[in-house]
């Protein structure tokens, strides 16, 4: 199940592609479209290495932030355990 979406469903936006792009300009498309999310999967790559590279560069430990943040989430758990049975319902 991908995104709500039945295999029917699936064909009939299938069958409206071909009828509106046609048989031979779907590969074209698709190809395009797999070349545009490459580019952005690359570009986030890019940003995230420059991120770290200037942390460590400045002597920032990225693993601290991922331990802070764990300690925060487990916080938060322990918060809603505490505070669920005294919220209301609206």
């Amino acid at each position: 199940m991908i995104l709500f979406i039945s295999g029917s469903e699936i064909f009939i936006v299938i069958v409206i592609a071909v009828m509106l792009f046609g048989a031979d300009k779907i590969p074209e498309m698709a190809k395009g479209l797999s070349k545009g999310m490459r580019q952005l999967k690359d570009a986030t790559n890019d940003i995230k290495r420059e991120i770290t590279e200037s942390a460590e560069k400045q002597g920032i430990d990225a693993s601290l932030a991922n331990d802070l943040k764990k300690e925060i989430n487990k916080v938060k758990d322990n918060i809603d355990d505490i505070t669920g049975p005294i919220k209301r319902s609206f």
